[in-house]
C-alpha cells in the first residue's frame, strides 16, 4: 500500500471511530467554526466604524481572512496533531510509533483525527464564499489554480514551521510552548494586511516568521493590489513555493533530529 493510501485508510479509521460520539463530532465542529468566525466579527465591528483598514475594505479583508483561514484548516487537518510531539517523548510514548510497520511520521499525524479542521476549513470556505461577493476578482483558469496552490503552499508552510519546532523535542523535550508561539502569530498577523505594522514588523513577518506568504501575498495578487507591496511583486506570485521550501526543509530537519530520540528505557 503506498503512503498516500495507508494516509487515506488511517484517516477514515479515525474517523469512524470519532463518528462513534456523533454529539461529540458536532459539537467539536460547532466550536471550531464559531472560534474562528468569532474572530472576524471583530473586524466587521472594527470596519463598521471605520470603514476601512490600511486602505483595505471589509470584502477584502473577508477574502484575506477567508484564505488564510483555509490553509490553517487544511494544516491541521493534515498534520493537526504535530503539537503533540513533545507530550509522547516526555512520557515515553513515542515508542510506539518506531515499532509498528507505518513511516514515522505519517504515524505522528493520524495518532486521531482532527475534528476541529473541519470546523476551520468549512468556516474559511464559507468567509471565502461570501468575500467573494463583495470584491471584485477575475476568476481566471489561473487564478482558480493559483488560489489553489495558495490554500495548499499555506498549510505546508504553517505545518513546516510547526514541525521544524516540534522535532526539537527530541533534543530539548520541551518545545510544545514554541509550537503554540508559531501558531499565535499566524492567528494574530495572518488575517490582516501588512500594511497596518511598521516596517520592522513586515520584514520579520515576510523573512522571520513568513506570514506574508501564506494570504497577504496571495490576496494581493487576487485582488490587484501588488502595488502596495515593499518588497517585489515576484514574490507575492511565488507565494505558494514558499510552503514546498519551508515544509522541505522541515522534513531535514525531522530527519536530523529523529535520531537523537532516546526512548524511556534508556
Amino acid at each position: 500500500m503506498s503512503t498516500l493510501s495507508l494516509y487515506f485508510a488511517l484517516m477514515a479509521a479515525g474517523l469512524k471511530g470519532e463518528l462513534q460520539y456523533r454529539l461529540n463530532f458536532v459539537i467539536w465542529v460547532a466550536m471550531g467554526v464559531i472560534y474562528q468566525l468569532t474572530g472576524f466579527v471583530f473586524i466587521w465591528v472594527l470596519l463598521s466604524r471605520f470603514q476601512q483598514l490600511a486602505g483595505w475594505s471589509l470584502g477584502e479583508i473577508a477574502f484575506l481572512y477567508g484564505l488564510r483561514l483555509m490553509g490553517h484548516g487544511l494544516q491541521l487537518f493534515v498534520f493537526g496533531y504535530i503539537h503533540m510531539l513533545e507530550i509522547y517523548v516526555r512520557e515515553g510514548l513515542f515508542d510506539r510509533f518506531l515499532v509498528r510497520p507505518v513511516p514515522v511520521l505519517l504515524h505522528l499525524v493520524v495518532s486521531r483525527f482532527p475534528v476541529g479542521a473541519i470546523g476551520d476549513f468549512g468556516s474559511g470556505i464559507l468567509l471565502f464564499l461570501i468575500a467573494n461577493s463583495l470584491v471584485n476578482v477575475d476568476w481566471s483558469p489561473a487564478a482558480l489554480a493559483f488560489t489553489a496552490l495558495t490554500v495548499v503552499g499555506a498549510a505546508l508552510l504553517e505545518a513546516g514551521l510547526k514541525l521544524m519546532v516540534a522535532s526539537l523535542s527530541f533534543r530539548f523535550l520541551s518545545t510544545r510552548s514554541l509550537v503554540f508561539v508559531v501558531d499565535d502569530v499566524f492567528n494574530n498577523f495572518g488575517n490582516y494586511p501588512l500594511k497596518i505594522f511598521g516596517g520592522a514588523t513586515q520584514f520579520f513577518l515576510t523573512f522571520g516568521i513568513p506570514v506574508a506568504f501564506i494570504a497577504y501575498f496571495p490576496a494581493t495578487v487576487l485582488l490587484g493590489r501588488t502595488g502596495e507591496l515593499a518588497v517585489s511583486p515576484v514574490l507575492a506570485y511565488l507565494a505558494p513555493l514558499a510552503g514546498a521550501i519551508v515544509f522541505g526543509l522541515a522534513i531535514l530537519v525531522w530527519k536530523h533530529e529523529l535520531p537523537q530520540y532516546q526512548s524511556a528505557g534508556h
